[in-house]
């Protein structure tokens, strides 16, 4: 079948917070502006996973009126602990050592997803038409310039072959072309290498974060509490922190995030997680509570040392897909914002100075070098790295005197120069962990938890978690390091059996939550996260 094709003046692909943002300045400085949102989530929102604590301010100048409209931000928080956990015990640390990145005085707890909801009925309201259900495969080029994305056919069967319910993917034509997937998107990651945006960086980084949402007795629960912790049960064989923040309705929202830098190939993150909630200090808030979702994302956290160049010939990367999260915060809505809206700025100046599209939008490192958030990221490049070189203790001591001290202007900077997939170790010389099985009550099994992601694909379709080499899982992954994806997946994506004497690597990408972390962390990078067919996925309703 021969292709639709639309026109618009832009394309914005990812309904996320950058996303949204750019969409809804662009509306502002040119109403006539043609601009189209294509979300590969079944609704906006459904894809959409963050802790959250939120702070405002990106917000402020994109709808000053935020409030009056209804905005999804209301639980303001009322203090902050932060603890350090041991296996048994834990040391709560008084604010004045706490670097002041990590206080939350002035900000809000928040479902990022229903706060995407909101912005997208507030895009539509200025005119912007928004595509949910519909995955952008791949980026229309010609002459080596963006002009758009092409979306992905349904109605595909697993061999290939057009089904009865077939319909071929829509040409999406821009003049601009903002990518903002969110992290390790598949559009970014093909930008970023055939635009060589990376060069010149420090590698990106990453880690895995977890999310469950949890319905508590009154008693314990405290709107607006904030708790954040570090060491157990990461302490020696890897590195993160967890948190457990009271929201609305009774609502205690819990998670870990753990760096995929680890090097041992035993550790299950995901196991990692259960055993977490059952810290007394974690439990003392959940038990006898009842769990009612569960979630698992990737986060882009290489910061300032490790953001690609931006701007492309036809678009640019915006948000998470770059990578602009605040890593001293643990925050990155406010600052995926204030990257779209400044995008959103770039293209409309292009656009109103008679640009017919297909330039490269340099003048957007301008604007983001002039911003507030180049001079929030510059001021946290050093956390990340101090914590990866000197650990949570030294690297957390490091991290109170350049943030409390001097502001985040210590006239150093720190690199972290190794990949995250880099250096894991073979399963022989590695510490194996014993991990208790889950008790039903605090800690779960991965199936029960990925049935609470209301995950769904069409199994006759492609499989989107693509091997670059079918023979790498057991001639190579397997053989050294026991094929680590069995672990890493917090959604049981993979796993080896034996048939007839003969190991087999197996993917059940019918339970994949799209994490991206395979596309990650799999030690021979063999792994390649590609879009399912739009609408498929997990439907988070309020993450």
């Amino acid at each position: 079948m021969e292709r639709e094709s639309m026109e618009f003046d832009v394309v914005v692909v990812g309904a996320g917070p950058s996303g949204l943002a750019s969409a809804i300045r662009l509306k502002q400085l040119n109403a006539d502006l043609a601009v189209c949102v294509v979300e590969k989530g079944a609704e906006v929102g459904a894809h959409i996973l963050s802790g959250a604590v939120f702070e405002p301010r990106a917000l402020e100048e994109l709808l000053p009126d935020w409030r009056d409209k209804g905005a999804p931000v209301t639980t303001e928080v009322i203090g902050d602990d932060i603890y350090l956990l041991n296996a048994d015990s834990a040391r709560q640390l008084p604010g004045s050592l706490v670097p002041k990145t990590m206080h939350n005085h002035g900000n809000y707890i928040i479902s990022v997803g229903n706060l995407c909801r909101w912005l997208a009925e507030q895009a539509e309201a200025l005119g912007v038409e928004i595509y949910p259900g519909f995955a952008a495969a791949d980026m229309l080029e010609e002459e080596g310039i963006v002009k758009g994305v092409l979306t992905g056919d349904m109605g595909v069967g697993a061999d290939g072959e057009p089904k009865d319910s077939y319909m071929p993917g829509m040409e999406l034509r821009a003049k601009y072309t903002l990518l903002s997937e969110g992290c390790r998107g598949h559009l970014g990651k093909q930008a970023i290498a055939r635009y060589q945006l990376d060069a010149g960086v420090d590698p990106q980084h990453y880690g895995i974060g977890f999310k469950e949402i949890w319905e508590v007795p009154a008693e314990q629960h405290q709107p607006g509490k904030v708790v954040h912790t570090a060491g157990w049960p990461l302490d020696g064989e890897g590195s993160g922190g967890g948190y457990l923040y009271h929201a609305d309705n009774n609502e205690i929202w819990v998670g870990l995030i753990i760096d995929l830098n680890y090097t041992n190939p035993n550790l299950s993150p995901f196991e990692e997680f259960q055993r977490y909630k059952t810290h007394p200090v974690i439990a003392q808030y959940l038990q006898g509570g009842e769990r009612t979702s569960y979630g698992a994302r990737a986060i882009t956290k290489g910061g300032l040392n490790a953001l690609p160049r931006q701007h492309f010939p036809g678009g640019l990367l915006i948000g998470c897909d770059a990578g602009t999260l605040n890593f001293s915060k643990i925050k990155g809505t406010h600052t995926a914002m204030k990257s779209g809206m400044l995008a959103a700025e770039a293209v409309a100046e292009a656009l109103a100075g008679g640009d017919a599209g297909g330039g490269d939008l340099a003048d957007y490192g301008e604007k983001f070098r002039d911003s507030w958030l180049y001079e929030e990221l510059y001021a946290s490049r050093n956390f990340g790295p101090a914590l990866h070189k000197y650990g949570s203790l030294m690297g957390g001591a490091f991290n109170y005197l350049d943030q409390n001290w001097f502001g985040g202007k210590l006239p150093l900077t720190l690199h972290d120069t190794k990949v995250d997939h880099q250096g894991m170790e073979p399963v022989a010389q590695a510490k194996a962990i014993d991990y208790p099985k889950p008790d039903g009550k605090l800690s779960f099994d991965r199936l029960s938890s990925v049935y609470l992601s209301n995950t769904f694909h069409e199994e006759d379709q492609p499989c989107h978690l693509k091997l670059t080499d079918a023979e790498i899982p057991i001639q190579v992954n397997l053989s050294q390091f026991d094929e680590p994806a069995q672990r890493y997946c917090p959604a049981g994506v993979y796993e080896v059996v034996e048939e007839e004497g003969q190991q087999r690597f197996v993917i059940n990408g019918q339970n994949c939550i799209h994490c991206k972390t395979c596309d990650i962390k799999d030690p021979s990078q063999n792994i390649t996260w590609v879009v399912p067919e739009g609408g498929a996925g997990p439907n988070y309703p309020n993450m």
